[in-house]
This record gives C-alpha cells, sequence and structure tokens, in this order.
C-alpha cells in the first residue's frame, strides 16, 4: 500500500471496517512532501536508532526504515499493531521494533537504556503534549525531538520571555532543547483531516544548563507553581507559597520582585532555581 495515497488510505480503511479514532488522533499523514520534510527534519541517518509514538499506518515508519535507520515504535490500537506486524516486520527484520502498549503507560526508563539518536512523531493532540513531557523529563531523553502537533501546541513549545504563550510546557522544554517550528501543515494533508492547522516543530538538545538533574526536577515544579497564578507578580505568590518556594529569592539573582513568570528567562528561571538548591 502507498501510505500517502489518500485513496489507497481510504480503501485500507474500508476493506478492514476500520474508522479512525479522533480520541487517539489517528489522522493518517497523507502527503508526500510534508513526509520528506519530516524525516528530513529528523537527521538520522543510516545505523541510528529511533523513537517513534503513534506510527498508525506507518508512513513515517517506512520511510525512516527505507533509509536504513533502526525504529522502535509504539503502538496501542491492536488493529494498526497487526498492520505494521504484518507490512513491515517481514520487510524489516532486523531494523523494526514494534511495542504494542500506550505511551502513556510507558516505562521510559526501560526503553530509553539504549540510546535514541531521536523521537519522531505525529502526536495524538489530546495527549501529545502529556507524552512529550514525560519524555523530556527522562535523563536519557533523546537529543533530538521531531513531531507534528497542533500549531497552537508548536507556539508553546517555542514560546518566548513576556509572550502570552509561554506557559510550563516552554520552560520545561526550553530547559534543554532548543525549539524550532519547522513548517505548518494544512489540514488537508491528513486523512480524515482534522480541524486545525499543525506544524513541525524540532528541538535540539542543548548543554547551555547548569543545573544538576534534581534542579531540573525543581525547576518544573516550581514554574508549574508559579504559571497557576501567572497574572500576580512572582514577590507575593512566592511570599505566599508552601515551602520550599516561599525561600525562593528573586531579589538575590536580580529579577524585580513586580515580574510575572511569563517574563522570566531561561537563564533567570535557573537562577530563581538555583536560590533554592543553595539555600543553608
Amino acid at each position: 500500500m502507498n501510505r500517502t495515497s489518500p485513496s489507497e488510505v481510504k480503501a485500507w480503511c474500508i476493506e478492514r471496517g476500520f474508522h479512525p479514532n479522533k480520541t487517539l488522533g489517528q489522522n493518517f499523514l497523507i502527503d508526500r512532501n510534508i513526509l520528506t520534510a519530516l524525516v528530513d527534519a529528523v537527521g538520522a541517518t543510516a545505523g541510528d536508532r529511533v523513537l517513534e509514538v503513534g506510527p498508525g499506518l506507518g508512513v513515517m515508519t517506512e520511510a525512516l526504515l527505507e533509509r536504513g535507520i533502526h525504529v522502535t515504535a509504539i503502538e496501542k490500537d491492536p488493529a494498526l499493531a497487526a498492520w505494521l506486524r504484518d507490512s513491515l516486520i517481514k520487510d524489516y527484520p532486523d531494523t523494526f521494533t514494534l511495542i504494542e502498549g500506550d505511551a502513556l503507560e510507558t516505562d521510559w526508563p526501560s526503553i530509553l537504556a539504549q540510546p535514541f539518536k531521536a523521537f519522531a512523531s505525529n502526536l495524538p493532540y489530546s495527549v501529545g503534549t502529556r507524552i512529550l513531557m514525560d519524555l523530556i523529563c527522562q535523563p536519557n531523553a533523546p537529543e533530538r525531538l521531531v513531531t507534528l502537533v497542533q500549531l497552537e501546541v508548536a507556539e508553546r513549545f517555542a514560546a518566548r520571555p513576556s509572550t502570552p504563550e509561554r506557559g510550563t510546557a516552554a520552560i520545561w522544554i526550553q530547559t534543554d532543547y532548543d525549539v524550532q517550528i519547522v513548517r505548518n501543515v494544512k489540514p488537508s494533508c491528513f486523512w480524515p483531516p482534522p480541524e486545525v492547522t499543525s506544524a513541525v516543530v524540532a528541538m535540539q538538545r542543548h548543554t547551555r544548563s547548569t543545573l544538576p538533574e534534581s534542579g531540573k526536577v525543581l525547576l518544573r515544579s516550581l514554574s508549574k507553581h508559579l504559571f497557576t497564578q501567572r497574572r500576580k507578580q512572582l514577590g507575593t505568590v512566592l511570599r505566599k507559597s508552601p515551602a520550599p518556594f516561599n525561600r525562593a529569592a528573586p531579589a538575590a539573582v536580580n529579577i524585580e520582585p513586580t515580574r510575572r513568570a511569563e517574563t522570566l528567562t531561561m537563564a533567570e528561571w535557573e537562577a530563581l532555581t538555583a536560590t533554592l538548591l543553595n539555600e543553608p
């Protein structure tokens, strides 16, 4: 089957009585140009290992395998998992590994015990952010992450300080990754078409963070707490917060207490977190 042919994808579904599940984000990519851009953005070459969540009909999986890349894919839907076994494992027995299960319940430390060069996914819109946040919180997360997500979500991942899109997703990702929106993707590039515009997002690990792993955990907790009251001034929120957040000292790192969480740069988030790590 040509996985980017709308007529063949529809025929496959009709033949098997398969109805794409909106809740599971089963909007199958059918645009060859977007597929090529997506796989190119992954940046993997022959022999590299790539982790994929939600392969669906296997359009990106097949494209990666054709380049000699080793793919481990996690698929929740039993019907799609059966199709992937029948259509890909026989052709790529040494380079394709299928894990049938829910990515939300994945044992990430076990899967990431052997390093992956990159993560690639057409993430389901309903749970995609949660899956990605679970992944990036792992010490052995891949150095490059490339995904198709709703454009609104992509803008949150890439949000700069003092923008309305700035929130916990941006802080958590940008602690370790530089984020780039590669290109927008029209609904007509999928079948069935979603109701929103999508985007290809690439995230590349950087080494600017000086926080230990325990500090990154604390930073994530601190940002989650502060963004629950994003309209209030930092000094006010922290002063009335439970321990340990009430011991954070904005003034100690030259941050005006009158500022709000969305205005902080990543360097300022790290500096504020460090006041908690370094307290007596």
